[in-house]
């Protein structure tokens, strides 16, 4: 929605309490799926939606849902050019590779009605910002796509023991630009639990007790920042999967890249009916690759890229988000 439009977004630096995540309030408008992001627009969770052109906020049930078009700053408020596809009577949905979300650490968003009508969000849902146009409070909300969120069944959970007369822990670090007010975590029995589901990369972080931050205690795995200060280090890992077809004639095959230093021992790849695997826990990145054949280093010969090394070698190259 831009200047012209209803309802321009710029994210303010104050905070409403509705726009804390913890880890009991559910995200709505979108979900994370592998490597594909799905919007999802239920139209049970709104209830009103306001008119571009005269601007007049109307109950939701007042007219027939054409389509459904996700709408925000990662295609520059289009009205049209993200089209949901209808599951049912109540939802829509649209998938979009996480690939093309690297830019922001997130995004805001709405969902258009027949191309006129912005659906406004409710004040329940966690993943909630308060409009502004020109720094001015417009009274109504957009929602944001932050690529990490608290989910319970996530990838990397942070935990921090004692600490029971605190009255509130954050956890903050650098999958949400160090903000001091996103991430609120739960109090336990024994200290304060929070389950994020992150990007596969070397992440950094502390936690922020009553005001006060702090390195986690139970990790020695820290890094000096530029305060002069350290940082903890959660490395947030994914299963990759290398496959090498055919030599089904090979005694051993090993798999070396800059991921073992390009051990010549380390990855021994397994047999199938159809080649060879092997399936490594790697951080987001770029790496590089070969295979040893019964002692003759290859290249992938299924995998197009690759590139020099630096040193005068050429390797095959992975990609891990």
């Amino acid at each position: 929605m831009k200047a012209k439009f209803l309802y321009i977004s710029i994210f303010l630096l104050t905070f409403f309490s509705s726009s804390v995540f913890s880890q009991k309030e559910k995200v709505k408008g979108y979900r994370i799926e592998g490597d594909e992001i799905v919007f999802t627009f239920d139209k049970r969770d709104y209830e009103k939606v306001t008119d571009e052109r005269s601007q007049r906020r109307m109950d939701f049930d007042d007219f027939d849902i054409r389509n459904v078009v996700v709408s925000g700053e990662f295609n520059f408020w289009s009205r049209d050019a993200w089209k949901m596809n209808k599951v049912n009577e109540n939802i829509y949905e649209l998938r979009k590779k996480v690939a093309d979300f690297k830019d922001n650490f997130e995004w805001q968003f709405k969902f258009v009605i027949n191309n006129n009508f912005w659906a406004e969000p409710s004040d329940k849902m966690a993943n909630i910002t308060p409009a502004t146009e020109k720094g001015k409070p417009l009274h109504t909300y957009n929602l944001r796509f932050i690529q990490a969120y608290p989910d319970e069944n996530g990838n990397a959970n942070f935990s921090l023991k004692g600490y029971p007369n605190a009255k509130k822990v954050i956890l903050a670090g650098t999958f949400n630009k160090w903000d001091e007010r996103l991430f609120e975590m739960t109090k336990t029995e024994d200290g304060w639990r929070l389950i994020l589901q992150l990007k596969p990369e070397v992440h950094q972080y502390k936690f922020i007790v009553d005001g006060h931050w702090i390195t986690d205690p139970s990790n020695p795995n820290k890094i000096q920042n530029e305060y002069g200060g350290y940082n903890s280090i959660k490395e947030v890992r994914t299963e990759v999967e290398f496959y090498l077809y055919d030599y089904l004639d090979a005694n051993k095959i090993i798999l070396a890249g800059d991921f073992n230093d390009w051990s010549e021992k380390d990855c021994q790849m397994v047999r199938t009916k159809k080649g060879w695997t092997q399936t490594l826990r790697l951080t987001g990145g770029k790496y590089h690759y070969k295979y040893i054949v019964d002692g003759q280093w290859i290249l992938d010969p299924h995998n197009t890229v690759k590139e020099y090394d630096g040193k005068g070698h050429i390797n095959s190259v992975k990609m891990v988000r």
